[in-house]
């Protein structure tokens, strides 16, 4: 791959140029190994929340039912008391995220 800035030669699928740090083309493909798939960040869920929606975020990111994520937590504050402080830090930790659009959510009449 060939820089775009200073012409030079550098590693296929970089996302910067190793000689002068310019910041290469989005349109290249992904590396080896790499899947083309959004990125996921673990946030606190905006909407899907009973405290902080830190069961909602969790449960968000890894593509779980938010009610399972809350038995799970609620097992691990009974059996192994580190849910409470665990939640606690998440709660400071992670940033809230932004309120999702809900696809084709129109009001519709009907005459």
């Amino acid at each position: 791959m060939v820089c775009t800035s200073c012409q030079k030669q550098i590693a296929d699928y970089s996302n910067f140029c190793y000689n002068c740090g310019a910041r290469q083309t989005a349109t290249a493909a992904p590396g080896p190994g790499v899947a083309n798939c959004s990125h996921k960040r673990l946030a606190r869920s905006s909407t899907d929340k009973k405290i902080a929606g830190v069961c909602g975020g969790l449960a968000t990111y890894f593509d779980l039912d938010a009610t399972v994520v809350r038995l799970i937590w609620l097992l691990l504050l009974l059996f192994a008391g580190t849910g409470f402080w665990a939640y606690i830090i998440l709660w400071i930790a992670l940033p809230i995220a932004p309120p999702e659009v809900i696809a084709g959510a129109t009001s519709v009449q009907v005459v």
